[in-house]
């Protein structure tokens, strides 16, 4: 595994990282053993969030002793100082360390959340303060909207930026890489599965090493799957024609049908939180039924007041049938809010 620097923050980095997510579902013992497999096969970056349920802890107990070794990457979604350094304060407790590393503002999507964070009060004073003090070595930013990703690599206050990247949702490629680029900045590809869509990680990682310098994070959450994706890396990429037409039938089967977490579609006038709603089947495959249940329970009770007024539809980049989607997941959520059926007596 190559070690690469991290834009011009001075810290070095595999060229693969590790997104915590997945770990969430695992016990205390199953997720060491697969952080410590990470480890062991060349990973040093590892990303995770205040919100990420029980991430933070299993990652700071796997790396105890060893902490000098990895680089740790954490995300705080308050707006406000004081939220700030609370969820700072406890990713410390958690993560088992003085400092860290990288320190994001986590999805920064929409205009009033970066006048929340950049008002008098407001998240980003109490990030300084927290690099000034040495808590914090870099300040990084999360964005699931491209033309927001954008401004805010253009206000040149962040390290880093982690946005969606892969072979569905490649908008990143041009401005907003080229951007980054040209300020030095770290560049973090999330969702290299699309959130759990794609299947083959052999195609989806064949795209992504076509792009030096952007540094995916996928999740892990086995052995085994760390060691293949690990295995990618061991060997010279080659994209063939037949990994180009595999990722054209993705496109055209998931391309209306696919929510790519823009945000264009909100505020809805009635509360709905669609884009949480909108993602609660991915959410499902990859942390599981009881956590999406607890992660996107708000969202998934807010679904009921949609009235069909239709104001999301034409927001839509993507055309997607908003309403009629938001309902198909609501019906799987409130299945996998039932109990299990009790076997008949035979």
């Amino acid at each position: 595994m190559q070690q690469v620097p991290l834009g011009s923050t001075g810290l070095t980095v595999s060229e693969l990282g590790f997104g915590a997510i997945p770990i969430i579902h695992l016990t205390p013992d199953a997720a060491h053993r697969v952080l410590r497999r990470a480890h062991d096969r060349g990973i040093t970056l590892y990303d995770t969030a205040n919100a990420y349920a029980d991430s933070e802890e299993k990652i700071g107990r796997a790396f105890e002793g060893i902490r000098h070794e990895v680089v740790l990457a954490t995300k705080t979604l308050r707006r406000d100082a004081k939220g700030v350094e609370e969820h700072l304060g406890r990713s410390l407790r958690l993560l088992r360390t003085d400092h860290v590393d990288l320190y994001q503002l986590h999805q920064v999507a929409q205009e009033s959340a970066w006048e929340a964070i950049t008002a008098p009060g407001g998240a980003l004073e109490a990030a300084v303060r927290a690099v000034e003090r040495g808590q914090v070595r870099h300040l990084g930013v999360t964005s699931h909207s491209l033309p927001m990703a954008v401004k805010l690599v253009e206000t040149d206050l962040f390290a880093t930026i982690q946005f969606p990247f892969n072979f569905i949702e490649d908008g990143a490629k041009d401005r907003l890489h080229a951007a980054a680029r040209e300020r030095g900045m770290g560049i973090l590809a999330m969702k290299p599965f699309a959130g759990g869509v794609i299947d083959d990680a052999g195609v989806a990682f064949r795209f992504l090493r076509q792009h030096p310098g952007v540094i995916p994070i996928p999740g892990f959450d086995t052995v085994e799957r760390v060691d293949q994706v690990v295995s990618f890396y061991d060997r010279p990429n080659v994209c063939t024609d037949g990994d180009l037409r595999r990722m054209d039938d993705y496109r055209a089967e998931l391309g209306k049908r696919f929510c790519r977490r823009c945000e264009y579609c909100q505020p809805c006038p009635n509360g709905v939180m669609i884009t949480m709603a909108m993602g609660y089947p991915v959410v499902v495959a990859r942390m599981g039924p009881a956590v999406a249940r607890t992660f996107c329970g708000a969202a998934m009770e807010s679904v009921p007041q949609c009235t069909e007024c239709g104001e999301c539809l034409p927001r839509c980049p993507y055309e997607l049938p908003i309403p009629e989607m938001l309902r198909s997941h609501r019906e799987a959520y409130l299945r996998d809010l039932a109990p299990p059926s009790m076997p008949a007596e035979g």
